[in-house]
């Protein structure tokens, strides 16, 4: 059964962390609430739990309340506790002086405890008192323990690499196949793949692009628009990507700095360049159908869901080699006529760029082409698999093998 915490003065509101001009003062109080009512209810309940999921540091207190303010409970003597990272750079920092809302001992506000930089940091306490850690891939996990990528944390997951593992996410592929997609143009699938085409009249239709570029590669991003994300590779790749002849539509919201910017790059292009300031399911799944590559030049990607939903609809991804990126994408060998996507490693326009271009002559090789798509269309990215990996965890945690 799921048990919901119901607190209306912290929970009922309209976002969950906060609003476009900043996150909610209470944040620390909110999911305190949350966090403490997990302990008490299970004893309530007189639930043993053999093993506590906690998920980023909105949950990162459970971790450190299970080893500290329940440490001598009979009911949790056997309690595991495991702490996944979705994105390190989302931390959970408060003033200092909210550290007695906790109700832990001082002595934790300690470099080896929850301090960071003289303020509270939640995630910092879930990775110190969890029993394991887990991140969304296993490319993550490695990056995180490094300066470029640790979010001044690296120390402290080097300390407990012993206890750090990546897994994958799963795709729902009940929501992402092509062969029963309802909300494309034309299902398809790796034994007919007629349909393709159609969503990609559909997809060049839905952006208004000029129809002389019918056979050109479409270019496709669905994202959060942010640094994280490459757009700043993306504005400086744009006049010589739209040299080469190719479409690109864009879907996404973020930073205000990228809406004016790739609104005003549309107008240069238009036919051409299509961006859409907006969050739209309909939209997103036809341009996975659509378009016949999908740009993720990220700084850093956790894991990524788009460039394995890409690859389910024979959309070849071309990605940065981080994170789960790293974990999924097969870079394209043509000679053998193997791999899945196309990569580049630096993090510049430069390398960026090259990967495009050698995405582009890989077009035009029709025989090339198909067989990556098929390659891509082949891979197996659902839950199943990530499930069992979760489940072999749970199970060395619960024997004490971690």
């Amino acid at each position: 059964p799921f048990y919901f915490v119901v607190r209306d003065e912290y929970f009922d509101r309209s976002q969950l962390y906060g609003t476009p001009k900043g996150d909610y003062f209470d944040n620390l109080e909110r999911f305190n609430c949350l966090c403490s009512a997990v302990l008490p209810f299970c004893q309530a309940l007189d639930f043993q739990p053999d093993i506590i999921h906690c998920h980023d540091w909105q949950a990162s207190l459970v971790p450190v309340y299970l080893k500290n303010r329940w440490s001598g409970e009979a009911t949790f003597a056997k309690t595991r506790s495991l702490l996944t990272i979705h994105n390190l750079a989302y931390q959970g920092l408060f003033p200092k002086e909210k550290f007695g809302l906790l109700g832990l001992d001082w002595s934790l506000f300690s470099i080896t405890g929850l301090e960071y930089y003289d303020q509270i940091n939640l995630l910092k306490g879930g990775i110190v008192f969890a029993d394991a850690i887990s991140t969304v891939s296993r490319g993550y996990s490695k990056e995180i323990q490094t300066p470029e990528f640790g979010c001044g944390l690296e120390g402290v997951l080097r300390d407990r690499r012993n206890a750090l593992f990546g897994i994958v996410n799963g795709v729902d592929y009940r929501d992402w196949n092509p062969e029963t997609d309802q909300l494309i143009a034309a299902t398809y699938g790796p034994k007919d793949l007629k349909g393709k085409a159609k969503n990609k009249a559909a997809l060049m239709a839905a952006y208004n692009l000029d129809k002389k570029f019918a056979k050109a590669p479409l270019m496709g991003m669905i994202s959060r628009l942010a640094d994280q994300k490459g757009f700043d590779l993306v504005v400086q790749v744009l006049p010589k990507l739209m040299a080469r002849q190719v479409t690109l539509v864009i879907l996404g919201t973020g930073d205000e700095k990228y809406h004016e910017l790739l609104t005003a790059e549309a107008q240069k292009y238009p036919g051409q360049l299509g961006v859409k300031i907006a969050f739209d399911n309909s939209l997103a799944h036809l341009i996975e159908a659509g378009a016949d590559m999908f740009l993720m030049p990220s700084r850093y990607e956790p894991c990524g869901l788009n460039q394995m939903y890409s690859m389910k609809y024979g959309t070849v991804p071309v990605v940065r080699a981080t994170g789960g990126l790293m974990d999924t994408v097969t870079p394209v060998d043509k000679a053998k006529g193997t791999g899945t996507g196309f990569m580049f490693t630096e993090y510049s326009a430069a390398a960026f760029l090259k990967a495009l271009n050698q995405a582009i002559e890989a077009y035009e090789d029709k025989k090339l082409w198909k067989k990556i798509m098929l390659n891509g269309m082949a891979e197996d990215f659902s839950w199943s698999a990530s499930a069992k990996a979760y489940l072999k965890l749970y199970e060395r945690l619960a024997s004490g093998e971690i």
